[in-house]
C-alpha cells in the first residue's frame, strides 16, 4: 500500500512530528511505503509533490486543525483522524486501512 498523508496539531510542535514519525515507522514495518507532509508552527515541510499524491493508495489526513492544500487529494480516498488517535496502536490503524480499502475494492461496503 502506497500511503501519503499531513500531520497538524493544535500547536504545531510535538504532535505533528510524533505521528509523522509513528506512520511512517509502521508503514516500513508492514511493508508500505508512507511520506508525510508536516504543517506544523514552522509552516510546511516535506510537502507531497502531485506525483506523490497521484500514485497513492490513501491520503491519511491526521490533524488537529485546518490545513493548507486540502483540495490536492480530491478523488483519493481520504482517511481522516485526530493526531491523538493515529499515535495509538499505528500498525493495527494502517491494517485497518488497507483492508476497509481492499473490501472496498472489491465490492464490498
Amino acid at each position: 500500500m502506497n500511503i501519503v498523508g499531513v500531520t497538524a496539531c493544535t500547536a504545531g510542535i510535538a504532535h505533528t512530528y510524533i505521528v509523522k514519525e509513528k506512520l511512517e515507522q509502521a508503514a516500513r514495518k508492514l511493508g508500505y511505503t508512507c511520506r508525510i507532509e508536516t504543517q506544523g508552527s514552522i509552516g510546511i515541510e516535506e510537502q507531497l509533490t502531485p506525483g506523490e499524491i497521484e500514485a497513492a493508495d490513501v491520503i491519511i489526513l491526521a490533524i488537529d486543525v485546518k490545513i493548507s492544500g486540502e483540495n490536492r487529494f480530491k478523488g483519493k480516498p481520504v482517511v481522516r483522524m485526530s493526531t491523538e488517535k493515529a499515535m495509538k496502536n499505528t500498525g493495527a490503524l494502517l491494517q485497518s486501512i488497507e483492508e476497509a480499502l481492499t473490501k472496498k475494492k472489491n465490492g464490498g461496503n
